[in-house]
């Protein structure tokens, strides 16, 4: 009987067991299979041995069983009962294209996940808190992931709780980014910007946040203000926060975002605040994106840049946001980020007091007593150039460098006290570090300075400013290309003999490179600020310009005694007709050499006229 009702030509195969059945009992029989965990017993679905096992979910992971498992934190798919009486197993069965499925859900918006696999194999098993705090972020909700701000991996950490060493030597995550502020209180050095009496901290208290763009250089607090912003967000949940950066995000991305904001603020009237780092890296017609959504409010837009909104960022989207301009950070703001993170390592100041019992041991028994002399977190200070990443960094770089160094000297360290002095942070940072981007806007602002100390004959300065230049990484041949400039601009006919002096060194530096042309820029560079000034070349030529811009109607003609006849048509058309040869003359020669309409005119002492 159950070769015939298999064989049978209307026969239906059961999605869960793989039996054939006709099809007026195959809804009877799924009504069993389903609730029965593919057991049914009566004798039309069982065959001699028995209906074969349920095979397993796709997307489902194999966890091995062992005593110690537990048990909630295991798939449902993972044992073929619960799969029997799960809901969502059994729903995947009925899929014709399981693919078509799961990239359907990565498109649903912000609650679903494109890179965790955790929530493809576990959607629609409910965990508690608890258990999603141990699942990782692979198993938080997207909208969590997303709401992350680009470049933080891992929680900070407050200046209240202690990092012991052991973590800072363990973990991969610089400093700078372990320590990063999650309120404005413990954000130093922006006083201006988002002071206690500013207007953008009255709004960020309200929770009023007006499109920006945060303009500073590196390491001055741009990200970290961002990720301040984000923090506020999520804690009152007015506003969901979206980071991307232009470094690596695309058009698509952006407008995936915009559109789960669109979603967002229709349906559950939030707002989105979408932070893109280094917004600058996208071109003027990638800004463009932003414009509308912008305008209309529909995102928030903060934009982070080391680079002059003014040339790098649309006009158009400049004109909608609010530019801030955050500072390098002072020595004494530097002082109170270092003192922080000190503070936060448990690592004690020599000759400081403590401020609490709390922090006169931070030994537990297993770790080294660490110390640090405060000139060392001096010279930091100073050395970093205003760049917080860099001084953090170099605090950490200096502490694991000497902790590594006691443990491969003696095996039992609980008892050690490890001092970390200033030779060991200059080792680290080498030299200052000096902040110039050869293609942005420091570039020009440096040589601005040279061309400037030169024409005001301040030696000191100019040298000063052209090693900085140097120093910073610049080419020498451009420093050498605007000096040759400067010979004919500034000195000119006060000093003939500056020019040759320019091009000589252009052609040095172009023979021996750095770092042996350095003395022969600086050698030109006294030279010329010593030289007499004169801009009478560079005044009269402009008024030259001036006087053929200005000039209405057909510029006149060549005098035809100027003219060259090298035909004989040309001489008979007068061509260099009553045209004296200077030579040929004992004295001086009267002749006009202009136009009649420019004759007499002198324009060393010649003035363009008023437009």
């Amino acid at each position: 009987m159950a070769n015939e009702l298999t064989s049978a030509p209307d026969s239906v195969q059961c999605p869960v067991c793989f039996k054939d059945f006709r099809t007026d009992r195959i809804n009877g029989h799924l009504d069993v299979c389903l609730l029965g965990g593919g057991t049914d017993s009566s004798p039309s679905t069982a065959g001699e041995n028995g209906p074969p096992e349920k095979k397993p979910r796709i997307n489902a992971e194999k966890v091995p069983s062992s005593p110690g498992v537990n048990k909630s934190t295991v798939p449902s798919s993972s044992s073929s009962s619960s799969a029997g009486t799960s809901s969502t197993a059994v729903f995947s069965m009925f899929q014709t294209n399981k693919s078509k499925v799961s990239s359907q859900n990565e498109r649903n918006g912000p609650f679903f996940s494109k890179t965790s696999s955790g929530l493809a194999a576990n959607k629609g098993v409910k965990r508690s808190l608890p258990e999603e705090a141990e699942a990782g972020p692979a198993s938080r909700p997207p909208e969590v992931l997303k709401s992350q701000p680009s470049g933080f991996n891992g929680p900070t950490v407050n200046a209240s709780h202690q990092l012991s060493l052991h973590t800072l030597l363990t973990m991969n995550k610089p400093l700078a980014d372990i320590l990063r502020p999650n309120t404005l209180e413990e954000y130093f050095g922006q006083t201006k910007v988002v002071g206690q009496q500013t207007l953008l901290r009255s709004l960020l208290d309200s929770q009023e946040i007006p499109s920006l763009i945060l303009w500073g250089p590196p390491g001055c607090g741009k990200t970290t203000l961002a990720h301040i912003i984000a923090s506020a967000s999520k804690k009152n949940g007015s506003a969901r926060f979206v980071p991307l950066s232009a470094t690596s995000a695309s058009v698509n991305d952006v407008r995936e975002v915009i559109k789960q904001a669109q979603n967002e603020l229709r349906l559950c009237k939030r707002k989105t605040i979408l932070f893109i780092d280094e917004i600058h890296r996208f071109n003027k017609s990638q800004q463009d994106t932003f414009l509308p959504h912008v305008e209309c409010g529909t995102v928030t837009l903060i934009g982070a840049t080391t680079e002059n909104p003014s040339f790098q960022v649309n006009a158009a989207l400049l004109s909608r946001c609010r530019v801030l301009v955050l500072e390098r950070l002072s020595v004494e703001a530097m002082g109170a980020i270092l003192d922080r993170a000190v503070s936060t390592l448990g690592v004690k100041v020599l000759g400081r007091e403590p401020e609490n019992s709390k922090d006169q041991d931070q030994s537990d028994g297993h770790e080294p007593k660490v110390l640090i002399e405060q000139k060392a977190l001096d010279t930091i200070a100073y050395l970093c150039d205003g760049d917080a990443r860099v001084g953090l960094n170099s605090l950490q770089l200096a502490v694991q460098a000497q902790v590594s160094l006691a443990n491969t000297l003696t095996h039992d360290t609980s008892s050690l006290e490890i001092v970390v002095k200033e030779e060991h942070v200059k080792e680290g940072l080498q030299r200052s570090h000096i902040l110039y981007d050869k293609a942005g806007e420091e570039h020009f602002n440096c040589i601005s300075a040279l061309h400037k100390s030169m024409r005001g004959s301040h030696e000191n300065a100019s040298l000063y400013w052209l090693g900085r230049m140097l120093e910073g990484g610049e080419d020498p041949l451009y420093v050498a290309r605007r000096l040759v400039r400067f010979a004919s601009e500034d000195v000119g006919l006060a000093d003939p003999s500056a020019l040759p002096q320019a091009v000589s060194t252009f052609q040095a530096c172009h023979f021996i490179g750095m770092p042996e042309c350095e003395v022969i820029l600086a050698q030109c560079v006294v030279y010329l600020a010593r030289a007499p000034k004169s801009a009478d070349m560079y005044l009269a030529y402009d008024n030259v310009k001036a006087c053929l811009r200005n000039h209405k109607g057909p510029l006149p003609p060549v005098p035809l005694h100027l003219r060259n006849a090298s035909s004989k048509l040309m001489k008979q058309l007068g061509y260099a007709k009553g045209y004296k040869y200077n030579p040929a003359f004992s004295g001086p020669v009267e002749q006009e050499y202009l136009p009649e309409e420019l004759k007499g005119i002198d324009f060393f002492t010649w003035k363009p006229p008023a437009p």
